[in-house]
């Protein structure tokens, strides 16, 4: 308890304004009270802030300052708040971070990106590399019926003999097995193209034999296996180049 020293009232230590006669009085001090006195000196830059703003600016040269960049800001914004005046440099710290958190989203993206990247880029060559090889069926099953309806010619001199026909038209020149993409000379589909050659001919000037090869466009990017069938039916594959007749065949 402590009195008021205009009327003498007695007053909680809390207390600051005498509710008898309206003086101001003067609040006690709790014991142990440690907080910060105002600093009288002169102000003192905060080093954590300058050496956030260096990282976050040098993040364009070395990606991992960013993240230092960001600790630090916190670090010096605070260091400045408890410091009662002393230290100075919230505007650097603020920079820093700024600039910090832009460099790791940024490093972010770029990791998850490469991550992605190749996982995608695999995904589709996988499909392109399916796609072929059902294409190299379609084929086979299509020049099977071509040399079976056109026994005196058989197989086709050239994959443009499968494609759309017009009404009238000869079977045994544009048969209408296959679609318009794959009935052209070296069809490009989903990222492969297809190769077809007569191979031997009979005493009669009959094809008995042809190769057709399916490559990708771009190796590594479009595909990485080469393809390659013939009149057997059996489609082969190769990793290093061109595959042929003596590669190894797909299960």
């Amino acid at each position: 308890m402590k009195q008021c020293p205009n009327c003498s009232g007695n007053l909680a230590d809390f207390v600051a304004l005498c509710p008898y006669c309206g003086a101001a009085v003067a609040v006690a001090q709790a014991p142990g009270f440690t907080g910060q006195p105002e600093w009288n000196g002169p102000p003192q830059n905060s080093g954590k802030a300058l050496a956030s703003l260096i990282c976050g600016a040098v993040f364009f040269f070395w990606p991992f300052s960013a993240l230092a960049a960001v600790i630090l800001g916190h670090l010096a914004l605070s260091d400045i708040s408890r410091s009662a005046g002393r230290l100075t440099g919230r505007g650097m710290a603020i920079g820093g971070l700024v600039t910090g958190y832009i460099g790791v989203s940024t490093v972010s993206i770029l990791i998850i990106a490469a991550i992605a990247i190749p996982n995608i880029l695999r995904s589709k060559m996988a499909a392109n590399e399916a796609s072929a090889v059902g294409s190299l069926r379609t084929y086979n099953t299509a020049l099977v019926s071509y040399a079976t309806e056109c026994p005196s010619q058989g197989y086709p001199a050239s994959l443009t003999f499968l494609g759309p026909s017009a009404a009238g038209a000869d079977k045994c020149v544009r048969a209408d097995l296959v679609e318009a993409l794959m009935g052209s000379e070296m069809p490009v589909k989903n990222g492969y193209r297809f190769y077809y050659a007569a191979e031997s001919y009979d005493a009669s000037g009959h094809v008995v034999k042809y190769a057709l090869a399916a490559d990708p466009v771009t190796p590594g990017t479009t595909g990485m296996r080469h393809f390659f069938t013939d009149e057997s039916g059996v489609i082969r594959f190769s990793r290093r180049g061109g595959a042929d007749a003596h590669s190894e065949p797909l299960q």
